[in-house]
């Protein structure tokens, strides 16, 4: 009788660049004390996409697989044996799931809760950077393989592109199945029992379906969004949650402050686009965009900051010595002190057909979300400062050729040197000056531009399967109205600033505007949205911690409320 052939044991997933480390015995004892071992059996769930998990696992012996739900199918996403820990950044940052984990073997897990692992990890920060530079590399992954929920909808949608543009900016693991071209998009529907016109959908993990969610539903699913702020009169209320605002987050509630911070958008900011910002202090190597805005987001929430996307301010005012910031969805936030971080918007392209591709291949950001569809693609750049060129030298790392489009003769009066020197010895990037984009064309998607000299007005077809924009940025202060004093490009003046226009309030409170204060008594402006300010990611930082110094001196001056 033959010997039967032995099942072969299944090969954990290799530790790439630390994504996957093995963790010490010194380690897994530290978590240990705050943890609890827990035997599983094959087939156990222990977390499942579309669901909120609070428990942090740690593998000690067993191999648990990550999987995804496709098609009715689960395909294993990683595989995790002795030593190795579970789950992405969505376990620091209270997220849902967008894979599942399934013991493959039985074993042995360690189970730490989540809030006693992020105060654990505030008390013992070496093992805190082995987590989080896992967790930061794995969402990366996860992101370019197109894992975790689905966006089913028409590229001429415009719902279907504002929750991809929504997915993107909030760098969630997504997939986009296309209604008019992709197989997968009409058998998942025809599954379903869900007709053609009922999308946009967000499927999770092919069994949970939401139908045309509005970004404050899908950031409510997600975790992005809680219902605290309003229950509160609160120390600081941070509207804006770019390097300014994040900064001001991580100071205030370091120092005591209770916090909340709302952002419409995205956290990060415009810095959250940028897929490398290389001059600043402490990153000689450079760091992306995302992976700054997301250490931020972890080091905020660590201090017992709240972050609430999408939570867009619609209006500021004053109610009996406090300021009350009125939100899109009717609901309000009210704090002693308001820093007022919005940062700038992006300047649309105008140009015939810029518009109807917008989300199909003509994008205002440059990070791996946008350029995954066009990485083996020429494409094109529009625009001479910081934020072009760095996208340009992003791009022409897998793409042929980049055009880099300037309107100006140089690029030396807006672009740093150190990206000057590079862009101009890159074999794959052609720097075009004089140059304007007058056409978009192509059938679904972009295909061509048509680019203008300037100057001799002569015009070239170039070859392009995206266009990436940074033709400069206009504040956002739409949303305070008449609330506080604006310059005439509609910035924030601080500060001296504005004693002259609020004279008469000032008098009455025996004082003058603290440095970063606006024409209102505790109200602070910090950033790109401020008058006068240097648009650099180190100087909003630098004025998000010192805003709430001047916080403390105006708490002083009222008194702290009573926080309910």
């Amino acid at each position: 009788m033959p010997t039967p052939t032995p099942t072969p044991t299944p090969t954990p997933t290799a530790d790439v660049h630390g994504a996957y480390p093995r963790l010490t015995d010194d380690q897994i004892a530290t978590l240990s004390s705050c943890g609890q071992k827990r035997q599983v059996r094959e087939g156990e769930q222990l977390f499942r996409a579309g669901e909120r998990g609070d428990e942090f696992f740690v593998v000690l012996s067993g191999t648990v697989a990550v999987v995804e739900g496709r098609d009715d199918q689960e395909h294993v996403v990683q595989l995790h044996g002795p030593r190795s820990f579970l789950g992405e950044l969505g376990v620091l940052e209270g997220q849902t799931a967008f894979v599942s984990a399934v013991v493959n073997r039985p074993g042995e897990v360690l189970a730490v809760g989540s809030a006693a692992l992020r105060d654990l990890l505030s008390r013992e920060p070496a093992l805190g950077d082995v987590i989080l530079r896992a967790y930061l590399l794995r969402r990366r992954m996860l992101a370019g393989a197109g894992t975790g929920f689905r966006i089913i909808g028409s590229a001429f949608s415009a719902d279907t592109r504002r929750l991809l543009e929504f997915a993107a900016r909030n760098r969630l693991p997504h997939r986009w199945a296309d209604l008019e071209k992709d197989t997968e998009a009409e058998a998942l529907l025809t599954r379903l029992g869900i007709a053609p016109e009922e999308t946009p959908i967000v499927v999770w993990n092919d069994y949970r379906v939401l139908r045309n969610p509005s970004n404050v539903e899908l950031a409510q699913v997600i975790g992005l969004r809680t219902e605290t702020a309003a229950k509160a009169v609160c120390d600081l209320v941070v509207v804006g949650a770019g390097p300014g605002g994040l900064a001001a987050a991580v100071y205030g509630a370091s120092e005591g402050l209770s916090t909340v911070v709302l952002d419409g958008v995205a956290t990060g900011g415009q810095a959250g686009t940028s897929s490398r910002i290389e001059n600043y202090l402490g990153f000689p190597a450079g760091i992306s965009g995302m992976e700054l805005a997301e250490r931020a987001v972890v080091q905020a929430k660590r201090f017992g900051a709240r972050i609430d996307v999408s939570a867009e301010a619609t209006g500021l005012e004053q109610r009996d010595g406090t300021n009350v910031v009125r939100l899109a969805d009717g609901g309000t936030a009210t704090a002693t002190n308001v820093v007022v971080a919005t940062g700038a918007r992006y300047r649309r392209l105008t140009a015939p057909g810029v518009e109807r591709f917008e989300g199909l291949g003509v994008h205002y950001a440059a990070t791996v979300w946008e350029a995954r569809n066009c990485r083996l693609d020429p494409v094109a750049v529009v625009g001479g400062g910081n934020s072009a060129g760095q996208a340009a030298l992003f791009l022409a790392r897998e793409s042929p050729a980049v055009h880099l489009l300037v309107r100006g003769g140089d690029l030396e009066h807006s672009m740093s040197r150190y990206l000057i020197d590079r862009i101009e010895r890159h074999p794959r990037i052609d720097v075009r000056l004089h140059t304007e984009v007058r056409e978009v064309t192509g059938e679904d998607r972009v295909e061509s531009l048509v680019v203008e000299n300037n100057r001799t007005r002569e015009q070239q077809v170039l070859a392009a399967r995206a266009l990436f924009v940074f033709i400069g940025a206009r504040p956002a202060t739409s949303w305070l109205a008449d609330a506080v004093t604006l310059d005439r490009r509609g910035f924030i003046p601080t500060g001296q600033d504005v004693v002259q226009v609020t004279a008469d309030l000032w008098s009455r409170l025996a004082r003058t505007p603290l440095a970063l204060e606006t024409g209102l008594p505790g109200v602070f402006a910090v950033g790109d949205v401020r008058s006068g300010s240097v648009k650099r990611v180190a100087s909003a930082v630098g004025e998000g911690a010192m805003a709430v110094r001047l916080a403390h001196e105006h708490l002083g001056e009222v008194g702290t409320p009573a926080i309910r």
